[in-house]
């Protein structure tokens, strides 16, 4: 095991869950909000490329830090080696389970009334 630990963060992010790997997850000073540095993709030596992961590593290249909402955020686990980025439907249907988003209030709901 290296000297670091890696972790695997699931989160929700419009309307799908992602799974994804990095070296370093802790709370943000923004309110509400998790930090996650270094992300872990994959370096595969295989001609076989997974679309999935392919979407995560571009949508986080160039990024060094990524604010993640906790109210996202479904599990946080270190693992011992990284495995697959992931991106699967969120819909229980899709998945076969029940696991949903923390309800919150839209922002439509805050705006005052004009009475």
């Amino acid at each position: 095991m290296s000297s670091e630990p890696i972790y695997r963060i699931t989160f929700f992010n419009q309307g799908q869950v992602y799974e994804i790997y990095a070296r370093h997850v802790f709370q943000s000073d923004l309110w509400g909000f998790l930090e996650v540095e270094e992300f872990i993709f994959g370096e595969r030596s295989q001609m076989i490329v997974d679309p999935a992961e392919e979407k995560l590593k571009n949508e986080f290249s160039g990024i060094k830090r990524s604010f993640i909402p906790m109210q996202s955020i479904v599990r946080i686990d270190e693992v011992e080696k990284e495995g697959t980025c992931k991106i699967t439907e969120a819909s229980a249907n899709a998945s076969g389970g029940n696991v949903r988003p923390f309800p919150f209030p839209s922002m439509a709901s805050n705006k005052p009334s004009k009475d």
